[in-house]
């Protein structure tokens, strides 16, 4: 049974675009991450090297000195729909089973924004503060450099927050083969996607990327009733057009889930930030 879609009150306007979506090409790439630097400047200095201006990365497996993460948490009555938890920061290392980072640009600077979980803390899901979490050491992490698109933060008014939007980038004389997208409150993520891949003629895709939406139903039966929860998305894909999602989710009280979305009954909360990738 399909559960009805639930909504929440952003303090600002509502924007008439409920999604921005670009073309662009996706390869896939394989870095190194340099140990004993935190994320952001980790993957600025490999993306660099390799002469790579955005990307989605994965970086499964990786081990951590330091994590400093937040997880979701109520509005903090200033009109916020909703805020972030105070800074976590476990005292020993942490591995990450898995986590998504999507790598873009901040006042001309490298921008991070990742959701992941991990093993060696609770709670033991979140997004990552990259800038102040180190590597144990040297890794390698896989994923797809992005051309002729990239994620760039500007100040959202529906929402009040600062948030990735794509933007063009020099064209590249590669085919696009891909969609960088950004879906906007109040509308299911599983049907934003879908209306995304029918626009771009993707009829069969995979899906990357991380977001929040409000709360989290699963097909297993499982409900997170926070009205604000993070999501990594551990698998997706776009089939004769129609768009299945596998996540992991977090909310207030910090317990990690993970498993299929339930269909037309997950709306998004603040963004997601997906990268489609013809099949």
């Amino acid at each position: 049974m399909t559960r009805a879609l639930r909504h929440i009150a952003h303090p600002g306007p509502v924007a008439p675009v409920r999604d921005h979506a670009l073309a662009c090409h996706a390869r896939p790439v394989s870095l190194t991450m340099r140990g004993g630097a935190d994320i952001t400047q980790a993957i600025d200095d490999a993306l660099s090297q390799a002469g790579i201006h955005a990307a989605y990365l994965r970086l499964d497996g990786a081990m951590l000195s330091a994590l400093r993460f937040v997880i979701p948490a109520p509005a903090p009555g200033d009109g916020h729909a909703a805020w972030y938890s105070q800074t976590h920061a476990p005292l020993q290392p942490v591995r990450l089973m898995e986590a998504g980072v999507h790598a873009g640009w901040r006042d001309g600077k490298r921008f991070l924004h990742c959701h992941g979980r991990w093993d060696g803390a609770t709670p033991a899901m979140g997004h990552v503060l990259c800038a102040e979490s180190v590597l144990a050491g040297d890794c390698q992490v896989t994923g797809w450099a992005i051309e002729g698109a990239a994620l760039h933060v500007a100040d959202d008014p529906e929402t009040e927050f600062a948030l990735f939007q794509p933007k063009e980038t020099p064209p590249t004389a590669r085919a696009s083969n891909a969609v960088l997208a950004t879906l906007r409150p109040n509308q299911d993520i599983g049907q934003a996607l879908e209306r995304i891949a029918a626009r771009h003629g993707l009829q069969t895709a995979s899906i990357h990327g991380i977001g929040s939406l409000v709360g989290t139903s699963f097909r297993e039966g499982i409900i997170l009733d926070s009205y604000a929860t993070e999501i990594l998305m551990r698998d997706g894909w776009v089939q004769a057009g129609n768009v299945a999602l596998d996540v992991a989710s977090v909310g207030f009280d910090g317990r990690a889930y993970a498993g299929g979305l339930m269909p037309d009954a997950n709306a998004i909360c603040v963004t997601a930030e997906v990268l489609l990738i013809a099949t």
